[in-house]
């Protein structure tokens, strides 16, 4: 039966009752194709009403194709990914998001399948599982990612990932050292990797670019003779006198993969490039280390094992574990918090946001903030500074009337 209710001829698509009492509707599609609406309708009149609604889709230009969403979430993502220039280990940790907590319970689901309860009840279900915060929050910002492209494709008509705030998460800050820390840790840990803890707290290096680094990144200060006054108060004639800022060129990280495969990567972004001003201070530290450990050649690794071999991260966990003991230093602190106490440190120093993100190498100032904290007790030092000064001024002012 295609008349409508007036007995006038349909002008779009064409209704028809089924031998089971239900009414289907079919229509032309964009293409020209006529397509059967799956769904059937109890009566006609419900029938042409979402006939209308189809019809208002298609001259709009948001009807979706109902076949288009007939593709599995799981081979929808294995597409996402292999289109997607990532860097091997973003594409690694995604794979292991999408195998250990999305494609299990909602792989197998066909993209048209996908609403929002649905979502809602997956992610519920992963925090019953006690899956930790930060994960689920990044499982379900990558899941909309995915269900964002299937919209632009237009296989969804909207994203069903419709929770509010459940792409973000609250880190719990890590602890930072203390300067006493740092060089207590320094100090107990193997020597050959002295330096390599030095760097990470006063250069905010991350472990990757600390293993990539080589002899000519670090642009060292020229020596000189000591002067007739510098040998009177205690210098030695014959030993030369560093005279400058040791900088250090950051062009690089080694990525280390779960298979054990590592790749020589760029910066993740431009401001991930940098040079990086060293305090004069670990000089001697460095020059020790350049003659006794540093790999040979003027290209040689800055950092090496006892035989010769790139740090692993694994192994080094190890040598770290034992340097926190020996040094009685806090047992939760993991190297990456140096490269915090770093940037907490130079916040103490009045640096600016600007030169804090240049240092560790943010090209955003969301990361860069977390250290403005510091500034608080500087803050601080500055108001009983202005106390004293206050102090001071309020003497001299008593003193003056007490002397008329």
């Amino acid at each position: 039966m295609s008349g409508n209710n007036s007995g006038r001829k349909r002008r779009f698509g064409t209704v028809r009752k089924l031998p089971s009492g239900n009414w289907q509707i079919r229509y032309p599609g964009p293409d020209g194709a006529l397509r059967s609406d799956e769904q059937t309708y109890p009566t006609k009149t419900a029938a042409e009403a979402r006939l209308v609604e189809i019809e208002a889709d298609v001259r709009r230009g948001d009807w979706i194709d109902p076949d288009a969403g007939q593709i599995s979430l799981t081979e929808y993502t294995e597409t996402w990914i292999a289109e997607r220039d990532l860097e091997d280990r973003t594409r690694e940790l995604y794979q292991s998001y999408l195998r250990n907590h999305i494609t299990p319970t909602l792989g197998s689901a066909m993209l048209r399948e996908l609403s929002s309860p649905r979502i809602r009840s997956w992610r519920s279900a992963l925090q019953q599982e006690e899956v930790g915060a930060p994960t689920i929050s990044r499982c379900y910002s990558l899941l909309r990612a995915v269900l964002n492209t299937a919209v632009d494709d237009e296989i969804l008509k909207r994203n069903p990932c419709r929770i509010p705030g459940a792409g973000q998460t609250e880190t719990p800050e890590r602890p930072t050292a203390s300067l006493s820390e740092v060089f207590a840790i320094a100090a107990s840990i193997q020597t050959r990797y002295r330096l390599f803890v030095l760097l990470a707290a006063f250069g905010q290096l991350r472990f990757g670019e600390l293993v990539a680094l080589r002899k000519p990144d670090l642009i060292m200060p020229p020596r000189r003779q000591p002067t007739a006054d510098e040998i009177v108060v205690g210098a030695q004639p014959d030993t030369l006198i560093d005279d400058g800022t040791p900088i250090l060129t950051v062009a690089r990280a080694l990525a280390e993969l779960d298979s054990g495969a590592r790749r020589l990567k760029g910066p993740k972004s431009n401001a991930g490039n940098r040079k990086v001003a060293l305090p004069a201070a670990i000089l001697p530290e460095i020059r020790e280390h350049l003659q006794r450990y540093a790999e040979p050649g003027t290209d040689g690794r800055l950092f090496v094992g006892p035989k010769g071999a790139t740090p692993r991260r694994s192994s080094f966990n190890r040598i770290w574990k034992n340097a926190l003991k020996a040094s009685n230093a806090n047992p939760a602190l993991h190297l990456h918090d140096l490269r915090h106490t770093g940037g907490t440190l130079a916040a103490q120093t009045g640096a600016t946001l600007k030169e804090i993100m240049s240092r560790i190498g943010h090209g955003s100032t969301r990361a860069a903030m977390i250290y403005q904290h510091a500034t608080d007790e500087r803050d601080r030092r500055i108001a009983e500074a202005l106390n004293l000064m206050i102090e001071e001024a309020r003497t001299a002012g008593e003193e003056a009337v007490n002397d008329d």
